[in-house]
C-alpha cells in the first residue's frame, strides 16, 4: 500500500484527498460520505488533520486506520508538534506502526494561545524536524535516543509543509531544504491560486534538492489546492492566512459575481477552481485536494471535463 504511494509521488500521478476529523466521537460519517460520493475510486489516498487551528478533533491516526481499512487505499495522518513531547510522540508512531498507520505529515501546529479549550498549554519540544528527525531513526532500527528496537519497525513514509508563497522566494527553498534534510519524501504546500506560482514552486525544490546533493533525501513537491467558491472565502484567506496569495483578479471576478446572488458567485468560484486544477495537472500532476470536509464540491473537481 504504501510501496504503491512512494512509487506514484516518485514517478506516476498523484492525488489525495484531506479530510479533517469531526468535533465527535465517530468519524465513520465520513468513510460513509466519501463512499456514497465514489470519491475512494478517484483518489490515491487520503491525508486526516490534527486538531487545526488548535480545535479539539477526533484523532487523525485513528481516523488514518479508518480510512485505510475501509477503502484499502494509504492515509497520511498529521502529527502536531503542539500536542506531543519526544515520549508521546514515539509512543504514538509505535502503535500506528503495528497498525499499518506509516505516513506521517509532521506539523508543527496552530498555536495553543487560538484554542477553544480552555487555558490550553502547548507541548512544544522542537517543530516538525523534530519529528522528522524521530521517523529517520524509526527508519532506522532505533529510537531518538539511540535504543535499537528488537522489532524493527515497519517503514515509515514521511512528508511536510511549506508556504505557497513568500515575498522572497529564496526563504521557500531554504524552508524546503530544510525538510528535505530531516527525512521528508513528500512536501505538500499550502493552497496555490496560479500556474506561474507553482512553475516557481516547482523550481525552487528543483534547486532545494540540488543542494541537499543526496538522491537518497530527495524529496517531491505535491501541489495543494483549494478550491474558492465565496467572496468570503477568497478574502479571508487572502488577508488573514500567510503565506497563500489569491490573486486580486479573483477577488474581483468574485466580488462582481456576488452582485448577481449565491449561486452566480458560485458557478463562477468554481469555474476559476476546476480551471486552476487542470492547469495544475497538466504542468505537475501531484495534487493535495482541500475542501474542509465539502466532499461533494470535491467530486465535481475531480470529475472529468465536460466535453464541448
Amino acid at each position: 500500500m504504501f510501496d504503491t504511494l512512494a512509487k506514484k509521488l516518485k514517478n506516476e500521478t498523484y492525488l489525495t484527498l484531506e479530510t479533517t476529523p469531526p468535533h465527535e466521537p465517530r468519524f465513520a460519517p465520513i468513510v460513509e460520505k466519501i463512499e456514497a460520493l465514489g470519491l475512494h475510486e478517484m483518489v490515491d489516498g487520503f491525508t486526516t488533520t490534527d486538531s487545526p487551528l488548535a480545535k479539539m478533533k477526533y484523532n487523525s491516526l485513528f481516523a488514518a486506520q479508518m480510512l485505510q481499512q475501509h477503502f484499502k487505499k494509504p492515509a497520511i495522518a498529521t502529527m502536531s508538534m503542539r500536542d506531543r513531547n519526544k515520549i508521546a510522540l514515539q509512543s504514538d508512531l509505535l502503535a500506528a506502526n503495528e497498525a499499518d498507520v506509516r505516513a506521517i505529515l509532521a506539523l508543527t501546529g496552530d498555536p495553543a494561545s487560538i484554542s477553544d479549550q480552555p487555558n490550553t498549554k502547548a507541548v512544544v519540544e522542537g517543530d516538525s524536524s523534530l519529528l522528522l528527525d524521530i521517523i529517520e531513526c524509526f527508519n532506522s532500527g532505533i529510537d531518538y535516543a539511540g535504543k535499537p528496537f528488537k522489532i524493527h519497525p515497519y517503514p515509515i513514509l514521511a512528508f511536510a509543509v511549506v508556504n505557497s508563497y513568500a515575498k522572497n522566494a529564496k526563504t521557500l527553498q531554504k524552508k524546503m531544504q530544510k525538510k528535505i534534510k530531516h527525512g521528508a519524501k513528500g512536501i505538500i504546500t499550502q493552497p496555490v491560486y496560479d500556474v506561474e506560482n507553482a512553475a516557481l514552486l516547482l523550481e525552487l525544490l528543483e534547486n532545494a534538492n540540488t543542494e541537499c546533493c543526496n538522491e537518497r533525501k530527495r524529496a517531491e513537491l505535491i501541489l495543494g489546492i483549494f478550491p474558492i467558491t465565496r467572496l468570503r472565502t477568497a478574502q479571508f484567506l487572502a488577508s488573514h492566512v500567510p503565506g497563500i496569495n489569491v490573486p486580486p483578479c479573483w477577488i474581483e471576478e468574485l466580488r462582481s459575481a456576488s452582485r448577481d446572488g449565491m449561486e452566480k458567485e458560485y458557478e463562477v468560484g468554481f469555474t476559476l477552481s476546476k480551471e486552476l486544477f487542470e492547469n495544475l495537472k497538466k504542468l505537475h500532476p501531484k495534487i493535495h485536494l482541500m475542501t474542509a470536509n465539502n466532499f461533494t464540491l470535491a467530486k465535481e473537481l475531480l470529475l472529468p471535463p465536460a466535453v464541448e
